[in-house]
């Protein structure tokens, strides 16, 4: 009777050491869990600049307006017969 609840024990003690810290253990649960968090956190960051960039690229194929608003503000550029002023304030 002595060596059946020996092997029990054993038996036991084996099958809590799977659970624990076996391959699909509760710990390596536990870890994918936070990957996955992790990663879905950084695709709807993606999806977030993905929609701007596609809103943006929509834009330039629209029409000439974004483009032309693109070269007044990043390059500094004017139409034909504009004038252009330039303000400085004191500090």
């Amino acid at each position: 009777m002595k060596w059946v609840l020996g092997l029990l024990v054993v038996l036991f003690l084996f099958l809590q050491f799977q659970l624990w810290l076996g391959e699909g253990g509760l710990i390596e649960v536990k870890r994918l869990r936070e990957a996955i968090n992790t990663q879905q956190q950084e695709n709807a960051r993606l999806k977030a600049r993905n929609a701007a960039l596609e809103a943006e690229v929509r834009d330039l194929k629209r029409g000439l307006e974004a483009v032309e608003e693109r070269a007044r503000s990043e390059l500094g550029m004017i139409k034909k017969d504009e004038t252009f002023f330039q303000i400085i304030e004191e500090e």
